[in-house]
């Protein structure tokens, strides 16, 4: 049983080092190399250059820790064209899990993973101008500001990211965290507590 409860605790630490935000500040050598990247690989090119440079200043005033990136995304009725889109049989929501499935272990590779995701019910309740029709919200954790441009300069990401963008308009909104529950450190601790002690039982009787 102490061996068993060393492995857990081993596993634990794995899992609590992978989560922590423990690289200081984004530097800003880093924020230009990981732009220069972006800037080459990310669609529709006409965009990206707006996109950069909002990153840039948000990036610029990194604190090192976690960020909550909130997914305001509305489904468009038809594919956009642009240079690179990619040919795909299916609807816009189709082409939109086939991008979150084919990253989803490069999130989370990268510490990141959706703490809530939900479809809209209606309209927003509060009209405002100009009003914005949303299918679906969501809302990522990224361990840092500097794992959220490392994820978007991965190779990988490029190669799946226009999938994403032949479907949807998206608004992103980087938030910090105040509070955020679950936190995953504690449910993991409680599972491996419980998975002890119920081991324990089982042997014991």
């Amino acid at each position: 049983m102490i061996t068993f409860a060393i492995a857990l605790a081993v596993l634990y630490l794995v899992f609590w080092v992978w989560h922590l935000p423990w690289v200081g500040k984004l530097t800003k050598a880093e924020i230009d190399r990981y732009l220069a990247i972006i800037e080459t690989r990310l669609l529709p090119a006409e965009e990206v250059k707006a996109f950069t440079s909002r990153v840039r200043s948000w990036a610029e005033a990194d604190d090192g820790r976690p960020v909550y990136m909130i997914n305001l995304v509305h489904f468009l009725p038809q594919f956009r064209k642009f240079p690179g889109a990619p040919e795909f049989e299916g609807t816009a929501r189709e082409a939109n899990a086939y991008y979150e499935k084919s990253i989803r272990w490069l999130w989370l590779r990268h510490a990141a993973y959706p703490i809530f995701r939900g479809v809209t019910q209606a309209r927003s309740l509060i009209n405002m101008e100009p009003e914005r029709k949303w299918s679906s919200a969501a809302v990522v954790r990224y361990r840092n500001r500097r794992t959220f441009l490392r994820l978007l300069s991965d190779p990988v990401y490029a190669r799946m990211e226009p999938y994403k963008f032949i479907a949807l308009e998206i608004d992103l909104v980087p938030v910090s965290g105040k509070i955020a529950l679950p936190d995953l450190r504690l449910v993991f601790g409680v599972g491996f507590l419980i998975i002890f002690l119920l081991v324990g039982w089982i042997t014991a009787v």
